[in-house]
């Protein structure tokens, strides 16, 4: 049908533009994220692209929504500043009418929303989480590469070694500048080693020397020494650690009454039924007036986005501490959305207000 087609066509082109934009804008910020962890040591520069990759991933589910609302919400409100909605209420097309057309364009959206949030979001965590991992398991000389200096995975030092050795446990010339709150200390050597002592990760420099600087005394102390070990960290158990929340299939969390696994499975869920609410806002909230600003329905769209999602993280958090279930969540804050936005689409199709109502009223 032209009615269904035109629309449709239209939807595409918006959807495609705003999800083109929001995927370059996300990639940016999570670019700039990710190579602030890896400055920080807690990614390895090597995965930068991958945890990258892995987070967009994962935002899927909101940017896919966002585009829809977005879509639906500028190709409405376009045609009622165009006049376009009302050659189509003179053929009899209703409000109503447009679900159906709305609703075969959003159906692909909603199943890639429910793929992506139900099984490629804990995927996406699990990697992500298995990369740092195995990153932050990794000694501190081993994180660094030869000739540059690098921060620790805590901040409190600064490495700089040669390692010209063919052994991966052993360095040369190394340099540890090292800071906590009462003193200052430079470390250099010829040579270091990793060794494993009752537990503990050591790392055993040779033949060098150790200036250290206390802060609230203006004085120097040198020494030097032919062996000198200084502990890095824990030693590494070979047992995977448990994965967070957020990494749990969506199985997992189906059968586990923990209160951690409920909100995030509330999350989840509450990711595929948003579509469909915004579908159906979109329509209520499209109807605009023609001598309003353009950008007047956008904006009440972008903020009822805004409002609802970070309703799902408050009721995210209430969940996790008990406030409470995750039934009455979902049913008050997806099926009141629901339920709302139905009575507005009843509303701007049958041209109900509260004038016309109270004047309905007053008639004998």
């Amino acid at each position: 049908m032209l009615f269904h087609s035109s629309i449709r066509k239209e939807l595409a082109r918006s959807f495609g533009a705003t999800l083109v934009v929001l995927i370059t804008v996300v990639m940016t910020m999570m670019l700039i994220r990710t190579l602030g962890q890896a400055s920080r040591g807690s990614v390895a520069p090597t995965d930068v692209l991958l945890v990258m990759g892995f987070t967009v991933l994962g935002q899927l589910p909101t940017i896919l929504s966002l585009s829809l609302f977005v879509a639906v919400v500028s190709v409405l409100s376009r045609m009622y500043r165009d006049s376009e909605m009302v050659i189509w209420f003179a053929a009899g097309r209703g409000l109503a009418s447009l679900l159906p057309a709305l609703l075969r364009f959003a159906w692909p959206v909603i199943l890639a929303v429910a793929a992506l949030s139900l099984v490629a979001w804990p995927w996406a965590n699990r990697q992500i989480q298995d990369l740092k991992t195995r990153y932050e398991q990794r000694a501190d000389v081993d994180r660094i590469a030869p000739g540059q200096f690098q921060e620790s995975a805590g901040g409190s030092r600064v490495f700089f070694i040669d390692k010209d050795t063919p052994d991966a446990n052993s360095a040369s010339n190394v340099f540890i500048a090292t800071q906590d709150a009462t003193r200052e200390t430079v470390t250099s050597a010829q040579g270091a080693r990793l060794q494993v002592v009752d537990g503990e990760r050591l790392v055993v420099l040779s033949r060098g020397q150790r200036l250290e600087t206390l802060r609230e005394q203006p004085r120097l102390r040198l020494s030097e020494f032919a062996e000198y070990g200084t502990r890095i960290g824990s030693a590494s158990s070979g047992s995977a650690e448990e994965a967070a929340v957020k990494s749990r299939d969506t199985l997992e969390l189906l059968v586990r009454p923990e209160p951690a696994w409920r909100a995030e499975l509330a999350w989840r869920l509450g990711l595929v039924l948003a579509v469909l609410n915004f579908v159906l806002l979109g329509v209520a909230l499209a109807v605009v007036n023609p001598r309003a600003g353009r950008s007047a329905s956008m904006l009440l769209a972008l903020f009822t986005f805004i409002i609802y999602y970070n309703l799902m993280t408050v009721g995210q958090s209430w969940i996790g501490s008990q406030r409470t279930s995750l039934s009455a969540f979902m049913a008050a804050l997806h099926g009141g959305t629901l339920a709302l936005a139905l009575a507005l689409l009843a509303a701007r199709h049958n041209r109900w207000s509260l004038r016309t109502l109270f004047a309905g009223r007053g008639r004998p």
